[in-house]
């Protein structure tokens, strides 16, 4: 097995090779304090692009919430279905290659698409490291990703004039993200018209029935839509076409381009995934009158909800923490780029690098007060501070770093 450091761009990137076989990448986009974070997916093509814009799109997101972490991502190539065994053996592969990253936590995995928190931890004993009492727990990241995406595309539809009830919706990916988000938009009253998985699509205009969906994939996965019954297969590429009101990309990158972008008939874009639209593409839809949104605050969920989910909030607080903090911020943003003229992309990102560089300095050059908090973090992540104090006065930390 080789691993190959490319330290000469402004990302340092680590490819994993086996028998002249890609196995997988890091690339580490920026470090707080000497570390990073981000999620490890597993999917059979992940490449250097898709895993260099997710860990740039990480540093943004840290950025946009001020949270005071690097930003960093992972990819595994292997079949996220395929049988436990192999599975399991591809990533104890890829934990012992990259054990440097891992041991010196410059780098510290998350889950992501294609995995859980049994396989981060396959991959850090493999490295021989132990994850700490209270890392790893959490298990509702998609959901909280969709508090987000959901809470945009209702201010999205409010700065339009109107309300979410009624609203025609398509959502590429229906994996934990997008399944969650079916769930929250038709109890808001929203028509989920159309999904999609790695093995097709779906529509039905009249709306799709959700709770039917969700039971076909506990039973079946991505191949639900092979059996659901009472709406039309269509070409996954067609779903993104679809004249709906919300548009939600919640599967790879770059699903929208320069070769689709004129065909979107979405009135928003409102994204899931990270980086599911190409640079150019996001112009074009702005020219063309179609509002999109950052994917970078719309999923953002994810992290702040992890996050807020390690300190010991519960969810129920978490979601509430979401919906009154998230959608003051989207409303924020919308109306400055609105005034402004621009993509609000072009508003979002330099806030977000903003932000991010006063952390890093805050970090290299910290307070006895922040240092304070250091010390007091660590004995909580080793379980000597109890739940109860932590899970109370978290949500001021996390208030205070959002404003």
């Amino acid at each position: 097995m080789d691993v190959f450091w490319e330290k000469g761009k402004p990302q340092l990137v680590c490819t994993v090779t086996q028998d002249s076989e890609v196995l997988g990448y890091v690339v580490i986009d920026s470090t707080v304090g000497g570390r990073s974070c981000g999620g490890l997916r597993m999917l059979p093509d992940v490449d250097e692009e898709e895993v260099r814009g997710l860990a740039r799109a990480m540093t943004l997101k840290y950025g946009f919430l001020g949270l005071p972490r690097g930003g960093a991502k992972a990819g595994v190539r292997g079949d996220p279905e395929g049988p436990q065994d192999e599975r399991r053996r591809r990533l104890a592969e890829f934990g012992q290659a990259i054990s440097p990253l891992l041991r010196s936590r410059t780098y510290s995995p998350g889950t992501d698409m294609g995995t859980h928190n049994d396989d981060i931890r396959s991959v850090l004993q493999a490295a021989g490291v132990c994850a700490k009492r209270r890392e790893l727990r959490g298990t509702q990241s998609g959901y909280y990703t969709a508090l987000t995406v959901f809470a945009c595309a209702r201010e999205a539809m409010h700065y339009l004039g109107q309300d979410l009830g009624g609203r025609t919706v398509a959502i590429e990916g229906f994996g934990k993200v997008g399944s969650a988000l079916a769930v929250l938009l038709a109890a808001a009253d929203a028509r989920v018209v159309a999904v999609s998985t790695s093995r097709g699509a779906i529509r039905d205009w009249k709306g799709l029935d959700v709770d039917q969906l969700l039971k076909l994939v506990g039973q079946e996965q991505s191949r639900f839509v092979e059996s659901y019954a009472g709406a039309e297969r269509i070409d996954p590429a067609t779903l993104l076409e679809l004249p709906v009101d919300i548009l939600c990309p919640c599967a790879r990158h770059n699903s929208l381009h320069q070769s689709n972008a004129h065909r979107v008939q979405a009135r928003v874009v409102c994204p899931g995934a990270n980086n599911p639209v190409a640079a150019g593409a996001e112009r074009l839809l702005f020219e063309r009158g179609v509002l999109c949104l950052p994917d970078f605050v719309t999923n953002c969920g994810g992290v702040l909800g992890g996050a807020m989910e390690f300190a010991s909030v519960s969810r129920e607080r978490i979601a509430s923490f979401i919906e009154s903090n998230i959608s003051a911020r989207i409303a924020s943003l919308l109306a400055e780029a609105a005034r402004r003229r621009v993509l609000p992309r072009e508003i979002a990102v330099p806030l977000a690098l903003g932000r991010f560089e006063r952390m890093r300095l805050n970090v290299a050059h910290p307070t006895p007060l922040g240092r304070l908090f250091e010390f007091a973090l660590e004995l909580y992540r080793r379980g000597w501070v109890p739940s109860p104090l932590v899970g109370a006065v978290a949500p001021v930390y996390f208030r205070r770093s959002l404003a």
